[in-house]
């Protein structure tokens, strides 16, 4: 594997990808038709290498317990590939250029509220939340929820309850989506002493929170529409989804096999992936474009 290749893995461009995708739906929403194409660019670009920063200094934080879990011994800093002075140069200069791209091409506010994003997940929820609570990821889950916030503001220059809305279904979300990778690899957790839901109150506990979780995420996601901020399309694509989720959520409870809690976690990424693009669709398709500060005028 290439120098570069091993860098581009402290970024985690997977989850990373995830996060752009959500703030670029932000700056979609946030404006008529196509955002200005330096909003659009630069804040896409900034937001990444940011989000990537906080990956980086969540390899280097997370050292120890990397060379413990199977899912992560492979990652560039536990095998060994590359040193913690140089993964904390990297987090440090794409921090830093991320800081800069968005502070003077897009706006103080969107580089603002990234950087909050970036010490929110990287040292208040790596460096303590996660080995401090079994709620580690329901109070840390902020900083993840935050893109289309930063996309909304890359393009207005404001923030806007609409916005906040979509922070909030991801902000509701995330413990539903991470707990159900973290009962398929719960003896990691265990092994590396990260106190897990799963690890601290048992599989069957976990079980219920998810499901909990997922009634209230079905119910947060249609609030777009029951605040008139989308139409149609966007309501039946959620009730839809939601759906599928709760069917996931309650199949957990007695599922087919071990593996299934990983089906409910690859769900959660779909489902989220296609929540977001509902919205998309609904506001392109069936309500007229909303400006900031009126959308609360179309109701579908």
């Amino acid at each position: 594997m290439s120098l570069a290749r091993e860098y581009l893995q402290l970024t985690k461009p997977r989850v990373v990808a995830l996060l752009v995708f959500c703030a670029v739906i932000g700056m979609f929403l946030a404006v008529p038709g196509i955002p200005p194409w330096r909003a659009l660019v630069f804040g896409t670009l900034g937001i990444w290498m940011a989000s990537g920063s906080a990956a980086a200094f969540n390899h280097l934080i997370d050292e120890r317990i990397d060379k413990l879990m199977a899912r992560t011994a492979r990652r560039p800093l536990a095998t060994g590939t590359l040193t913690a002075h140089q993964v904390l140069m990297f987090a440090i200069v794409l921090g830093i250029v991320s800081m800069l791209v968005l502070g003077f091409l897009v706006n103080v506010l969107t580089a603002v509220l990234t950087f909050g994003g970036l010490i929110g997940y990287a040292l208040v929820y790596t460096a303590y939340l996660k080995r401090a609570t079994p709620q580690n990821i329901v109070i840390g889950g902020l900083a993840g929820a935050i893109p289309p916030v930063l996309g909304w503001t890359a393009v207005t220059g404001a923030l806007h309850p609409f916005a906040l809305q979509l922070c909030m279904i991801i902000f509701v979300w995330t413990p539903p989506h991470f707990w159900a990778l973290a009962i398929f690899r719960r003896d990691d957790y265990a092994r590396a002493e990260i106190p897990m839901l799963p690890v601290t109150h048992g599989v069957r506990y976990t079980r219920w929170q998810i499901l909990l979780y997922t009634v209230l995420l079905v119910l947060v996601s249609l609030l777009p529409s029951i605040t008139g901020y989308s139409g149609l399309i966007y309501f039946g694509g959620a009730v839809v989804l939601g759906a599928g989720f709760l069917y996931y959520a309650i199949r957990l409870m007695n599922p087919p096999d071990e593996f299934f809690a990983m089906r409910v976690f690859k769900y959660s990424i779909v489902y989220l992936m296609a929540l977001f693009a509902f919205l998309l669709a609904d506001h392109w398709l069936v309500a007229p474009m909303f400006q900031p500060g009126i959308a609360l005028q179309h109701t579908f």
